[in-house]
């Protein structure tokens, strides 16, 4: 295994770990907060509408929904419409600030309560994209989160031939990355964390180091997308403590929240790369075959995958009511 080089090559300035680990991930910020991704530079960010309701509770957004609630006024729009339309502009508006801080894409997320409804998840796709065009930025800058339910697949399947590109969200099993690799998404977020939570609590003991499940089941799907040469990215999401990021080292990208990437930026211990196509190519795995059936029951087998992926989808959807009831409190 390759260990990062812990100095810079040019200059021999020892390199902290988030710097090490830049050499070989795509680090992406997991948080809505400009401040944190001007510190730490990440290449993208990703939010979703608990990160977005969160910062609107700051101070210094204010005057950022107060800018797009004012704008919005004007739509014509009453009730329940004016308030989408309102909380759509917003995660927009936050989207497109955020694209002038890190040098590649953001994530900007669906409407969790969609997440069983194919059309509805397109529709709504399709407007957010409109809105960031419509602001000048390119679609190839954004990427779309959706639900890793089965009509979340089905409508990522259908928006990625629109040329919009999908981040596959709320990912816990292997089964959801296959169905993500045949609709050839642009980029799925296995969540480390919350399957670490699920273990822990039902097993009643901690995890640490490659024995992590949520290291185990990341670290399982990269080696699939590689051995089977599927282009689509692997990038692990929801970490606990920076051990389970550095057991990733290597994954196509890592989206890390600004504590964490504090946390990276204060160590100087040389890091190994753990993951990697070499290591993922010479491993026995066997390809899965899937229709709707077999998707179904694999998930529904999986205690974790099938619970983790229903709680995370109630927990989005009550943080976009939050968003929603906010911006009602403001018009």
């Amino acid at each position: 295994m390759s260990t990062a080089i812990a100095e810079d090559k040019k200059t021999g300035a020892k390199l902290n770990q988030l710097e090490q680990l830049k050499k070989f991930t795509k680090v992406v910020a997991d948080t809505a907060d400009f401040e944190s991704m001007k510190e730490f530079k990440p290449q993208d960010a990703t939010t979703n509408p608990s990160l977005v309701y969160a910062a609107t509770q700051k101070p210094e957004y204010a005057h950022l929904v107060e800018e797009v609630i004012a704008d919005r006024k004007k739509s014509g729009l009453k009730g329940q419409e004016q308030i989408e339309d309102i909380c759509d502009h917003l995660l927009v508006q936050f989207g497109t600030d955020i694209l002038e801080i890190v040098p590649g894409r953001v994530s900007t997320e669906t409407d969790a309560r969609l997440s069983y409804d194919v059309e509805g998840s397109i529709n709504k796709a399709r407007r957010l994209i409109k809105l960031y065009e419509d602001r000048k930025i390119p679609r190839e800058r954004v990427l779309i989160k959706i639900a890793s339910t089965w009509e979340g697949l089905k409508a990522a399947e259908q928006l990625q031939r629109e040329g919009i590109r999908c981040n596959l969200t709320l990912m816990f099993s292997l089964p959801q990355a296959v169905r993500a690799a045949e609709a050839k998404v642009q980029l799925i977020s296995p969540f480390v964390g919350r399957i670490y939570d699920w273990y822990k609590k039902e097993m009643k003991r901690d995890y640490t180091g490659a024995e992590d499940p949520g290291v185990q089941s990341v670290a399982e799907i990269y080696t699939y997308y590689k051995k089977f040469d599927i282009p689509t990215e692997v990038m692990g999401a929801s970490f606990r403590n920076v051990g389970q990021i550095l057991e990733l080292a290597g994954c196509d990208c890592l989206t890390i929240s600004p504590e964490l990437m504090e946390e990276l930026s204060k160590s100087m211990e040389p890091i190994e790369r753990k993951l990697t196509p070499e290591k993922a190519k010479a491993a026995k795995v066997d390809r899965l075959q899937l229709d709707e059936k077999t998707f179904r029951w694999m998930l529904n087998d999986n205690a974790m995958a099938y619970e983790k992926t229903g709680e995370g989808i109630r927990k989005f959807a009550a943080d976009v009511v939050k968003l929603e009831k906010f911006v009602a409190s403001k018009i």
